[in-house]
């Protein structure tokens, strides 16, 4: 006689909807959220002296990135906290406010990026080469966001993709949090590792707690795989000869036609 096939746990299972309450993820969310902020807090602090006195000063294009980016995550904590206080009607209106402001992040960090490099050419610490890693953060930020809101009517695969899209962006916080370290830059894994480990951290966390309550997505596994493979292709760049020629032909231009 025919037995029936066990039915895989929960856990081993990838959903593409979710079978749980959205409301069943509002706390989690919170958290991951909370130690994003950390993150960035503990990095931007411990790095803002150095901001207000380098020199030469850092240009206007930055200045305009760090408001631009610091309303953005206003905007971001507001709408998650929009749903948690289950004024979903409101968080549904404030994101396309949201997507708007996320294009002018996409317009003004390649702008601060080169502006930046170009007015530390000719300084020990210049390395253009570092763009593979601004590429990397702004194109997976953007990417995510844009797929993140297609999935709108999804809302377990929306949150998680949404939340990725700022995981791409975490290195910035995370890696300044680590300041008081030598900076790494000619060995790849130490190098990798003090850049890149606050966006593998948030990933791995949320990973493990959506495998732990068996609702771990496919669209959070792309998400979360795309994130990590383009970190290994920025780092593979990084320490590529041709890569560093490449860019330092467009920083150098960029410095020479911006005065």
């Amino acid at each position: 006689m025919a037995t029936a096939t066990a039915a895989p746990p929960a856990r081993y299972i990838l959903h593409e909807r979710g079978n749980w309450s959205p409301r069943d993820d509002r706390k989690s969310f919170a958290v991951w959220l909370g130690i994003f902020w950390l993150g960035v807090v503990v990095g931007f602090a411990e790095d803002f002296p150095r901001y207000l006195h380098q020199n030469p000063p850092a240009p206007l294009f930055t200045h305009i990135h760090a408001v631009v980016f610091s309303v953005w995550l206003l905007i971001f904590t507001a709408q998650v906290l929009l749903v948690t206080g289950d004024r979903v009607a409101l968080h549904r209106k404030l994101g396309w406010v949201a997507a708007g402001w996320a294009v002018a992040m996409l317009i003004v960090g390649p702008l601060a990026a080169m502006a930046t490099l170009a007015s530390r050419v000719h300084l020990p610490d210049y390395e253009p080469q570092f763009l593979a890693v601004n590429i990397v953060d702004l194109g997976g930020f953007f990417l995510l966001l844009a797929w993140g809101i297609t999935l709108r009517k999804n809302p377990a695969a929306h949150k998680r993709v949404m939340l990725l899209a700022m995981v791409a962006i975490a290195d910035p916080g995370f890696s300044r949090a680590l300041n008081f370290l030598p900076y790494y830059n000619t060995r790849a894994v130490p190098w990798f590792t003090e850049v890149f480990y606050g966006n593998v951290l948030l990933i791995a966390l949320m990973a493990w707690w959506d495998w732990r309550q068996g609702r771990l997505m496919k669209q959070f596994v792309i998400g979360a795989t795309a994130i990590l493979a383009s970190e290994l292709v920025a780092a593979g760049l990084y320490f590529s000869p041709s890569w560093r020629a490449l860019t330092t032909t467009w920083v150098e231009a960029w410095a020479r036609r911006m005065g």
